[in-house]
């Protein structure tokens, strides 16, 4: 496994991470990513351990806390081994501070968290959302408080738009508060967004990427192709409206390019799409998921080996897609991009 830092933090994280968005299975979403229970949560844990992943992200709303409690029970005894990445800020429940990130939503939430998993620090703890009725610093005042208390070490942010981010780390500098070093964000080979804006920011403000759903929620998993209906056990029948949208035409694209790639290299569909992941600016850590060890083992598969550079070229031809404004100019028009080049 190859480590390696969490933005402009002195933590190493695993290229891959563990998402135990599938533990609990509680609720119609999330009982359509999996329902794994403790005992087979211990399995997933001890493969995930032997290939030095470390790394195990879940959230409050996961399963309704039950993700974090299977997470708990399958750790048990070897905390010292591994670190925790949970979440909050989406609502939790039909109270008026059951959602958000105000003081009093965040310190009980953590404490919540804390009971739950078992232990008595987060390593990573991140905002599910931007909470725009709650002033920047009075999270990040509740944030500073829970770090110091030690009962959170790491702080970063989800699905935030660049200017919330900024705000907040400008903020951060001028409070002297903790600065979020990591931005979990949706990026695959059918969702390129955070290309646009969020990946010069986080090279510029020293922010790291944690990628959920790197397969396109679960489009690239090999199974789904051109011309054929939607295998009967994909989560896409249940669950396609709550994930990012994904062009059916760009979709069969890439996973054409997918094929011809697997047929090259020897690998798998999921492995080929991740592996492309793990070669982009920012990305430390892909947060991988599995039903069943099998597809578990197929994920780990993904590190290890590169795609060549020419290879890397036709997956990024494919997947590409012109930007919105005020992006594209700085793609296309060469007075643009002289000033301010793309990333990638």
């Amino acid at each position: 496994m190859e480590y390696r830092r969490l933005g402009a933090s002195g933590l190493m994280v695993p290229a891959l991470s563990f998402g135990a968005g599938t533990f609990g299975g509680r609720g119609e979403l999330f009982s359509a990513w999996g329902d794994t229970d403790a005992q087979q949560a211990r399995r997933m844990v001890d493969i995930s351990l032997d290939a030095g992943v470390t790394m195990f992200d879940t959230a409050d709303v996961y399963s309704d806390g039950a993700s974090e409690e299977v997470l708990g029970e399958a750790i048990r005894g070897r905390r010292d081994q591994l670190l925790i990445s949970t979440k909050a800020a989406l609502p939790t429940g039909p109270g008026p501070n059951d959602a958000g990130s105000g003081r009093a939503r965040l310190v009980t939430a953590v404490e919540a968290s804390l009971r739950r998993l078992g232990t008595e620090h987060i390593d990573l703890f991140q905002l599910h959302a931007f909470d725009a009725g709650t002033p920047v610093e009075e999270t990040l005042a509740a944030l500073d408080d829970l770090v110091r208390a030690g009962k959170i070490r790491y702080i970063g942010a989800s699905n935030f738009a660049g200017w919330q981010l900024m705000k907040s780390l400008a903020a951060a500098d001028r409070h002297n508060f903790p600065r979020y070093v990591a931005h979990q964000v949706y990026y695959s080979l059918v969702g390129r967004d955070y290309e646009w804006e969020l990946m010069p920011l986080g090279l510029d403000q020293g922010v790291g990427a944690v990628v959920w759903s790197p397969l396109g929620w679960g489009r690239l998993t090999g199974k789904i192709r051109r011309g054929q209906p939607l295998p009967g056990g994909s989560r896409l029948h249940k669950t396609a409206e709550a994930g990012p949208p994904v062009d059916d035409d760009l979709l069969y694209d890439v996973v054409d390019v997918l094929d011809e790639i697997a047929a090259e290299t020897g690998r798998t569909v999921p492995q080929i799409a991740l592996n492309w992941l793990l070669e982009r600016p920012t990305v430390a850590t892909v947060i991988i998921g599995a039903r069943n060890e099998d597809q578990l083992r197929q994920n780990l598969g993904a590190i290890g080996w590169n795609l060549s550079a020419e290879q890397i070229a036709r997956l990024d031809k494919a997947s590409a897609v012109t930007p919105p404004y005020p992006y594209y100019p700085y793609y296309r028009l060469p007075d643009f991009t002289r000033l301010n080049p793309p990333v990638v």
